[in-house]
């Protein structure tokens, strides 16, 4: 088996498979593993001892969400189930699931049809933002062509079990990341996070029991299935288990999608990469896209799993790394990320509707030359009064504000500078 569960049998061209194609590279085994050899629960039991946990940022032990919506979907009787696979992916810097979805729809497939298998659900919905259109047809494609032969549908390979799946295209929202944006996204209704408790696994789509899942996530269900938990938590280099997809982008000379080990640093990624691009220095980096805390060259070797990663003050959320070089100036980083968390603030609560528009204009300001000692200690007070999570609606304003506190701790002295008219850093 390939050392790299989830993009080992993708093409060079990333063009999807046929199913026929799929079989042939062994696609299939896990589900039929899943069905004819395994409970539910044992199924459950497996992805536990595997150690997965959420890909999609937050990191919780997949294993517990499965648990409970099993037994939302048994008390509440009869009737629909829903498991969700979040596609949508507008986090900045990330761009994993793509390709999962475009060269591996099969996989997904597989692993989500185990997935509502062990979770009980009846129905899955892929939500695939619009712009994703080759992702949205190659998924069709094949979920098209696993109904036609008895691996979705009724009776799934004799086994008893019932499912249907869909696609469904998303407007693309950052806030549909949250999962019950994202439910109200499904029932046609504005994408603003709701209210918890009750949680989605108890009442979620349309009321009844559901489970949102990242896409990376589930594509790993069926090798862990086929090869057993031992395997998948060794070929991780920490005890964090299985390989992760780490993209790298900004001031590199490749940037890339990279199938790693969990727990590979920053310094093998970025050599993978070719290193910093025209043969600058690094400067900083956020190891999980737009919203994770900075990092510099002293943790250049923290191992990036979810345990280390925020023991170093940061944390892996989807594993998307934006790299700043020696002449990225980071108030200017940190306003590009400002503007765009505003833009996507789904204008509920106040201190992200009003509050990070505020920001991103103060930023502009300071980075422009224009700004005084007052506006950066506005900024501080801000972070401190706003940023805790629990002040906001949802955690869309904490995350936000994340790379701007990293920012004043790190690189208060760039801040400064900045109000006498130049940057230490630079922009080339």
């Amino acid at each position: 088996m390939s050392d790299k569960p989830l993009t080992g049998r993708a093409t060079a061209d990333r063009q999807p498979h046929s199913l026929a194609a799929w079989r042939r590279l062994g696609g299939g085994a896990g589900l039929a593993l899943a069905l004819k050899r395994h409970s539910p629960e044992a199924i459950i039991a497996l992805i536990e001892a595997a150690g997965l946990r959420g890909r999609g940022g937050a990191g919780f032990p997949t294993a517990n969400k499965w648990r409970f919506m099993r037994a939302g979907a048994e008390k509440a009787g009869p009737g629909a189930c829903y498991l969700c696979v979040n596609g949508d992916e507008t986090e900045p810097g990330s761009f994993k699931d793509r390709l999962l979805m475009e060269a591996l729809p099969q996989q997904l497939i597989e692993g989500a049809t185990i997935a509502a298998y062990a979770m009980g659900a009846t129905e899955v919905i892929i939500l695939v933002r619009d712009e994703y259109r080759a992702a949205a047809a190659a998924l069709s494609r094949a979920i098209v062509e696993a109904e036609q032969t008895g691996l979705l549908g009724r009776d799934i390979l004799g086994s008893g079990f019932d499912l249907t799946m869909r696609v469904h295209a998303s407007a693309g929202r950052y806030i549909v990341g949250e999962e019950t944006a994202l439910i109200a996204a499904l029932e046609g209704e504005r994408p603003v996070p709701r209210h918890r408790p009750p949680y989605p696994a108890v009442s979620g789509l349309w009321g009844r029991p559901t489970t949102v899942n990242n896409v990376e996530t589930l594509s790993a269900v069926p090798s862990i299935v086929e090869h057993g938990a031992e395997w998948y938590q060794g070929l991780s280099h920490t005890n964090e288990g299985g390989t992760k997809l780490y993209g790298v982008s900004g001031c590199v000379a490749r940037p890339q999608l990279i199938e790693a080990p969990m727990g590979t640093t920053a310094r093998e990624l970025f050599d993978l990469c070719g290193g910093i691009r025209q043969g600058r220095a690094l400067f900083a980096f956020q190891p999980g896209g737009g919203a994770t805390a900075f990092l510099e060259t002293a943790e250049l070797d923290v191992p990036l799993d979810f345990a280390h990663t925020k023991r170093a003050g940061s944390s892996l959320g989807t594993g998307a790394l934006i790299v700043l070089d020696d002449h990225a100036c980071p108030v200017a980083a940190i306003g590009r990320h400002m503007r765009f968390y505003a833009r996507e603030s789904c204008g509920l609560c106040t201190p992200c509707r009003d509050g990070l528009p505020w920001v991103a204009k103060l930023l502009d300001t300071i980075e422009a030359g224009k700004g005084t000692r007052g506006d950066i200690d506005l900024l501080h007070q801000h972070v401190a009064l706003s940023g805790p999570s629990g002040r906001s609606y949802c955690d869309l304003n904490t995350g936000a504000l994340t790379p701007l506190r990293s920012g004043l701790e790190r690189f208060g002295d760039i801040f400064a500078a900045h109000l006498q008219g130049s940057c230490p850093v630079g922009r080339a």
